[in-house]
């Protein structure tokens, strides 16, 4: 139930799998390329969604009693040729992992941008990713992909998927259009 002004909403099913049909997906038209892969049927929708983050130093968070859940270890970006956008987050999250002196098997869970779902896959393969490990509730196909929020909702995603598993370790990427991308690590306190 959703509280408004006007009264409470009832939200009792997800809309978006109800509006494309299995038998559709195969004649779904390329979006890119005359015969490109990606088309509707393996890209988000865009959703409505929202997230919050609050940052803030150990010392400030003590003074006003707050209880972090987790750190901020590292942090870093890559940019390449714009048509290769999809596949930007891998560089990332190498340039992230040499960057700490971890190895993909160290981390515990990834959280990958899936604006389209030829991003977390490029990943996996690439970088030898287990999709046990990667956008382990659904990526942006399932959840939404929330423009303007994307970056909070799949942080805030995997910090909730570490403390659900017990993890420790994690990695955020998000491919941003234009060729980029950019990663950050974090460890569970």
């Amino acid at each position: 139930d959703v509280k408004t002004r006007k009264g409470t909403i009832e939200i009792l099913d997800d809309e978006k799998p109800g509006l494309i049909s299995a038998e559709k997906i195969p004649n779904l038209r390329p979006a890119f390329e005359k015969d490109g892969s990606v088309t509707a049927g393996n890209a988000s929708a865009i959703s409505d969604g929202a997230a919050a983050l609050v940052l803030t130093r150990m010392e400030n968070a003590s003074t006003y009693g707050a209880a972090p859940i987790a750190r901020i270890v590292g942090q870093s970006h890559h940019a390449q040729a714009p048509e290769w956008f999809t596949t930007a987050p891998v560089a990332s999250i190498e340039k992230l992992l040499a960057k700490l002196g971890w190895s993909a098997d160290e981390v515990d869970l990834f959280e990958i941008n899936e604006a389209f779902s030829v991003v977390p896959l490029a990943a996996m393969r690439e970088l030898n990713l287990p999709a046990e490990k990667v956008n382990v509730n659904g990526g942006a196909i399932a959840l939404g992909h929330p423009i303007g929020a994307s970056g909070a909702r799949i942080l805030v995603t995997l910090l909730y998927a570490l403390k659900a598993r017990g993890g420790k370790k994690g990695v955020a990427s998000l491919c941003i259009g234009g060729g980029e991308a950019t990663s950050i690590a974090v460890e569970m306190l």
